[in-house]
């Protein structure tokens, strides 16, 4: 029976796609701070020039976020400790590519991708200062630190950013934690703490460490579709037929009216604390329409 409340918050998301796209809609697309909402007039389409400005303006936003005091920034020599300040970073050495692997951030398509571009037989001569050998997807601190900065230098890193409200939801309904409601997800994620948090829900600048990874490309959930198109371009790699189905726009306007009625549930002091918890990424990222950063608490956490 526990399970009831999850299974028609389920079927509550499937029944507002409808509403979703009468919203989608009613909205106009916004490039505010690098937050670009799609649009939904026909044959809309994202330039390269208005691409690259809004990958500017998100980097410089998490420029002014490195230079705060406190932020990792520098490579462990040990390799025990890389690997545990970078557990989630990937790296692609045939295609050249390093990312991030977040949970519950829609990465799914992007896996898919990686498998197309790899049977395409695609490949990029990158000058590395050692014999490469070219191997299934991996952990970026499986390698020592000379072919980690190699890497760094020279291979196409790329950030997938999702609303942290937005992929606790998902995360609940997709079942990864033993709560019956909402609320007391929730308050498991909150009594977890900062440091013993799972890997589902930990704050996406814990997971990525954006301060010490120079990211090439910093994508929006929402608008996949032509920002991979731009980077897979840039990047040398065959885009176009390649790219999959990409829904995310449909779904990111789904979760902004059930973020709302979840949102409801939530007691005024588990805004607070989800707010402060995920204080960082908020300060990092352009999530303006975030219910979390609407949260007084927010910005008043971030400037302690």
């Amino acid at each position: 029976m526990r399970f009831l409340p999850r299974l028609g918050l389920s079927a509550a998301l499937a029944a507002a796609t409808f509403l979703s796209w009468r919203l989608l809609l009613q909205s106009p697309a916004r490039s505010r701070s690098g937050d670009l909402a799609p649009k939904a007039e026909e044959g809309f389409t994202l330039t390269l020039d208005t691409f690259l400005h809004v990958q500017q303006l998100r980097k410089r936003r998490l420029r002014a976020f490195c230079s705060q005091a406190g932020k990792v920034s520098k490579l462990p020599s040990n390799q025990e400790k890389r690997a545990s300040l970078l557990p989630s970073l990937r790296v692609n050495t045939k295609l050249d590519l390093l990312y991030c692997q977040v949970p519950s951030a829609g990465l799914e398509e992007w896996h898919q991708l990686l498998e197309k571009l790899e049977e395409e037989n695609v490949t990029l001569p990158v000058l590395l200062p050692y014999h490469r050998l070219h191997t299934k997807e991996t952990r970026l601190s499986e390698f020592n630190q000379t072919e980690i900065k190699a890497m760094l230098g020279s291979y196409t890193k790329v950030l997938f950013v999702r609303d942290p409200f937005h992929r606790l939801i998902a995360t609940f309904l997709q079942g990864m934690g033993i709560s019956p409601s909402f609320s007391s997800f929730i308050q498991e994620v909150l009594d977890s703490g900062m440091h013993n948090s799972s890997v589902a829900w930990k704050p996406l600048v814990s997971l990525c460490r954006p301060c010490l990874i120079q990211y090439d490309y910093v994508v929006m959930f929402g608008f996949l579709r032509q920002e991979l198109g731009h980077l897979l371009r840039r990047a040398g790699l065959p885009a176009g037929s390649l790219l999959p189905e990409l829904t995310d726009s449909q779904v990111q306007w789904t979760y902004r009216w059930l973020s709302e009625q979840m949102f409801s549930e939530l007691s005024a002091q588990q805004k607070k604390q989800l707010s402060h918890f995920y204080r960082w990424d908020l300060a990092a990222f352009p999530f303006s329409s975030s219910f979390l950063s609407d949260h007084p608490s927010t910005v008043e956490t971030w400037q302690k």
